[in-house]
């Protein structure tokens, strides 16, 4: 991003872009892990996806990459340290799906999300559903984006039930 972009946007989208930005690494960083199996080497995995991101066309600068990038880190660690958990309540809200047949993209994405409906009070809940559905749209198969948006409905309805704050 240019610092002519930065300076013409304001900061809610600024903010956005950040959020964006980091929820992409994030998934990055769990599809890999997923795909390769690999969720014992976080600190090694996250150093090198770091330097990956850092050099796609469409990376923050400077104090809006630490931005991003600490959100990355959070989300990774999070669904890292939780993922059993997730997985349990994603199961439950997953008509007719396991969970280790799910595209290991949507698994991922609705791993993401799960953990910021559960778990990150500051992330607005139809904030995160939303830019789950972008992510899907994006990396997913052609009905991922309802599959994911329906699975995390009920999930978000679900812990509402139960958590009714």
């Amino acid at each position: 991003m240019s610092d002519t972009t930065s300076e013409t946007n304001g900061p809610n989208e600024r903010f956005g872009r950040e959020r964006r930005f980091a929820r992409q690494g994030a998934l990055l960083f769990l599809y890999q892990a997923d795909q390769q199996s690999d969720w014992g080497n976080f600190a090694r995995n996250l150093a090198a996806l770091r330097i990956q991101v850092s050099e796609l066309p469409d990376c923050p600068d400077g104090n809006a990459f630490d931005r991003a990038w600490s959100f990355t880190e959070k989300l990774s660690r999070g669904v890292c340290d939780n993922r059993d958990v997730l997985d349990e309540r994603i199961a439950e809200c997953a008509t007719n799906w396991r969970v280790d047949r799910m595209s290991v993209i949507d698994r991922n994405i609705i791993r993401l999300t799960a953990y910021q409906l559960l778990h990150c009070p500051e992330v607005p809940p139809a904030a995160a559903i939303n830019e789950a559905i972008e992510l899907a749209k994006g990396y997913g198969h052609k009905d991922s984006s309802r599959f994911v948006n329906g699975v995390l409905d009920r999930l978000l309805r679900q812990h509402r039930e139960l958590d009714p704050q």
